[in-house]
């Protein structure tokens, strides 16, 4: 890639993006824009955050293509949306709950439910920051 386009898109992208993988439990804050009702008074657009809860089935794409594909079911129909990672629309991605997963495309949950559509929780293990300090740092 040229340093030029590297430069371009290094503006661009946004900055904070949290870590995320497959199989991910998520919750991804979208801006909705909705037209000023008939009558009304204040003729500017509303603009609110709709939370998208779901699993991540699959991600996709570079740099400013990333995206990501998450699945919930509403009412027993199963929905699936694609969301470009780096797009104005998307305001946050919150990580609820890690997958243990050994896919890198879970499309087969499309096929599955109840119970046989659950992914088992990953366990994360927390910085080092946290953790104890070691027998040799101790001080004497």
């Amino acid at each position: 890639m040229s340093t030029k386009l590297q430069s371009v898109e290094a503006n661009l992208g946004k900055s904070q993006i949290p870590e995320f993988k497959v199989g991910d439990h998520v919750s991804v804050g979208v801006l909705i824009r909705e037209p000023a009702p008939k009558g009304a008074k204040n003729k500017e657009d509303r603009e609110r955050i709709q939370n998208f809860i779901g699993d991540v089935i699959a991600m996709g794409g570079t740099n400013l293509g990333r995206s990501f594909t998450v699945r919930r079911v509403v009412q027993g129909e199963g929905v699936e949306r694609v969301f470009p990672l780096h797009s104005p629309l998307v305001t946050e991605v919150k990580v609820i709950r890690h997958g243990k997963v050994r896919r890198a495309k879970l499309y087969d949950l499309r096929d599955k439910s109840g119970k046989a559509a659950r992914i088992k929780e990953r366990t994360v293990r927390k910085s080092d920051k946290t953790s104890k300090p070691s027998k040799d740092t101790k001080a004497e």
